[in-house]
């Protein structure tokens, strides 16, 4: 596969949301067709032959880069969601964030024994989004494959959380920091 220069679509927003901190926006990458397409092609090329059949994407974000990655793979794909948003049975994993908690949840029947899934999110910061996603899927019997991100915060070392409970490759396009 020939490469593509994702971080030419990262742009870089500096003092937001507050000062001091610099934003990397993705959303140019997801705009351009060709950034989309190279983005949701080298993420399943790296995992086709893991036997991939379920791809599971975090609220909100992770929706929009997991499901074509799972239909690319021809998986399929299961939304992480905030609680109350899910009208079945719930799997439910709550996480720690920088001020407080927050929670995620699959239905309990989106995910089997069988399947074998590989978690996409557009991008890893601490990596408690991950961990927790992970956590569901660990609920739900199921084998994880491995972790894959647009971006990756690698000045916030969230590699080091996500190995320090799961030891699947994680595999990002582009590494900020």
């Amino acid at each position: 596969m020939p490469s593509f220069d994702f971080e030419k679509l990262i742009y870089d927003i500096p003092d937001y949301p507050e000062p001091g901190v610099t934003f990397k926006d993705i959303t140019p990458l997801m705009a351009d067709p060709k950034g989309l397409a190279a983005a949701v092609d080298a993420i399943a090329d790296h995992f086709a032959d893991q036997g991939v059949t379920k791809v599971v994407g975090a609220e909100a974000r992770g929706f929009l880069i997991g499901a074509p990655v799972a239909y690319r793979m021809g998986a399929g794909f299961v939304p992480a969601r905030k609680p109350g948003k899910l009208p079945r049975e719930v799997y439910r994993e709550t996480y720690s964030l920088e001020y407080g908690t927050d929670e995620l949840q699959i239905h309990r029947d989106a995910i089997g024994s069988g399947d074998r899934v590989l978690i996409v999110d557009d991008l890893v910061a601490t990596g408690g989004t991950a961990v927790a996603t992970a956590k569901l899927v660990e609920k739900a019997g199921a084998t994880l494959v491995g972790f894959s991100f647009m971006l990756e915060l690698a000045f916030l070392n969230p590699r080091k959380a996500i190995s320090e409970s799961y030891g699947q490759e994680l595999f990002t396009l582009v590494q900020a920091g």
